[in-house]
């Protein structure tokens, strides 16, 4: 397995013991390839949820231009409850987690199609 495979079974992990979910791992891998090159940065595979620049980043680069998702509160309100399903006490939080819940969240699967 390549360090993407590995990548990804870390994350199904997190899924699976850390957010109570069973991952789908064909969605999962595509969310991940997706990330492009920042999986593999130590500090831009994770988001620092207690950035508020941080989830802003988030909202805009992936809720909007990503998912195709109109400005509203009902996005930051997202990703808080992705946060707290995550863990706020989790210190690492990977991107390709918190952007796999988002897109299960808003029900934008047929994106990654």
């Amino acid at each position: 397995m390549g360090k993407r495979d590995d990548l990804i079974e870390r994350y199904a992990a997190d899924l699976r013991d850390k957010c109570g979910m069973t991952p789908d791992m064909d969605l999962l891998t595509k969310v991940t390839i997706g990330c492009g090159p920042a999986i593999y940065d130590a500090d831009a595979a994770t988001i620092a949820a207690t950035q508020p620049g941080e989830l802003e980043t988030v909202k805009n680069n992936f809720l909007i231009r990503k998912l195709a998702l109109p400005d509203s509160p009902d996005l930051m309100d997202a990703i808080h409850k992705v946060i707290d399903i995550y863990g706020k006490s989790e210190r690492n939080k990977y991107r390709a987690v918190v952007y796999y819940m988002l897109t299960k969240h808003f029900g934008k699967e047929a994106i990654y199609g």
